[in-house]
């Protein structure tokens, strides 16, 4: 049987180049390709690809070495007044806008614009290898980031102009342009600056079209150490006070409740209705136990809160959660992401990851370890 090549990962060219040489460090072999050249700032980057007889070995190797652990910092101690909205000059990225802006005025913080594109290029610490830029490849980079400034100018004034006309609240913000692929960037500005929350637009259910920001929060959804909100294009709502009801998935345990603690925070101001739901439709995890201790926590550290309680039909999950979010006119669905091992994320995609693309609801994503 042929044993074909399959695709480990997609970076950077510096860190594909990276894991490239650790992996053949440990005798297995590496090929590294471009990818989409034309378009490259979707999905931008270079894959990395082993043989698929390699997969189990490449990625014990990968979760044992220190270069690719996450610092274990709690983004919670840190925390910034500020509210992160990456951007991509599309018409759903500016309704994440608005429901960004929004949340900022009601918490009294700034908004941080991102947007991050990728231009394909050799760093200057590989010149040595004799790649350095022609000047045909060096006007295609400065062409992208003189094309990427103009789109930042048309979107500030537009901004400037929805506060003039009171279409968006008038809170101070700023933008920053990074290059790079975005879901690194985006990862990256979190990590450094701790926001409050992070807003994102996507495109809702059953679009076929070419959706950056919406495959971006795809690939940083169980990594980001922020919590973050996604809004597809149809949401109901422009601002999260206008949400009059709010999911809140549990798997009933300890880190539920710390979750719930964090999420409580973020609401604080807004009154909507809460309704707690199981992730499992499997009633061994939902039994009176667990539920009666859940109701007598959540009665005693939060009485104002509006708290109800549904036990999912059984069968398929996604099935049961959309006739839950009809049934119960849910505005948000509220998600905890395990830190699960790099093994576990490819082989097992959380539930977060398979909503994003399965509802017009937005998403609410807290993270934990």
């Amino acid at each position: 049987m042929e044993d074909k090549l399959i695709t480990l990962a997609i970076h950077t060219f510096e860190k594909a180049q990276i894991l490239k040489t650790l992996l053949e460090s440990e005798g297995i072999d590496v090929v590294i390709n471009n990818v989409n050249q034309i378009q490259p700032v979707v999905s931008a980057g270079v894959r990395v690809r082993i043989k698929e007889s390699d997969l189990a070995h490449a990625l014990r190797i990968i979760e044992t070495t220190r270069f690719f652990k996450e610092d274990k910092k709690n983004y919670s101690d840190e925390t910034a007044k500020m509210a992160l909205i990456p951007v991509d000059f599309s018409d759903y990225s500016m309704r994440a806008c608005k429901v960004g802006f929004e949340y900022a005025a009601s918490v009294g913080a700034e908004v941080m614009l991102l947007h991050a594109y990728y231009a394909p290029f050799i760093p200057s610490s590989m010149s040595y290898l004799g790649t350095g830029l022609d000047s045909a490849e060096a006007d295609s980079i400065r062409q992208a980031q003189d094309r990427v400034k103009k789109d930042v100018k048309n979107m500030v004034n537009e901004i400037d102009n929805k506060i003039k006309s009171g279409e968006l609240p008038d809170v101070k913000y700023n933008y920053t342009i990074r290059e790079g692929l975005p879901e690194d960037e985006i990862i990256a500005f979190t990590k450094e600056h701790r926001p409050m929350l992070v807003v994102m637009g996507t495109r809702g259910k059953n679009r076929k079209n070419i959706d950056l920001i919406g495959s971006v929060t795809a690939e940083i959804i169980e990594v980001i150490k922020a919590p973050l909100l996604a809004i597809p294009e149809n949401v109901a709502f422009e601002s999260l006070k206008n949400a009059d009801n709010i999911a809140f998935a549990m798997y009933f345990n300890q880190q539920d409740l710390v979750a719930f603690d964090y999420f409580a925070e973020l609401i604080k101001g807004y009154n909507p209705k809460i309704h707690l739901f199981n992730i499992s439709t499997s009633k061994d995890e939902w039994n009176e136990i667990r539920l009666t201790g859940t109701r007598e926590y959540l009665q005693k550290h939060y009485p104002d809160l509006t708290v109800d309680f549904t036990v999912l039909d059984d069968g398929d999950l996604l099935e049961s959660v959309e006739k839950f979010v009809q049934e119960k006119q849910i505005d948000v669905i509220t998600l905890t992401t395990h830190r699960r091992s790099m093994i576990t994320r490819i082989f097992n995609p959380s539930i977060a990851r398979k909503m994003l693309f399965h509802s017009n609801t937005a998403l609410l994503i807290i993270p934990y370890s």
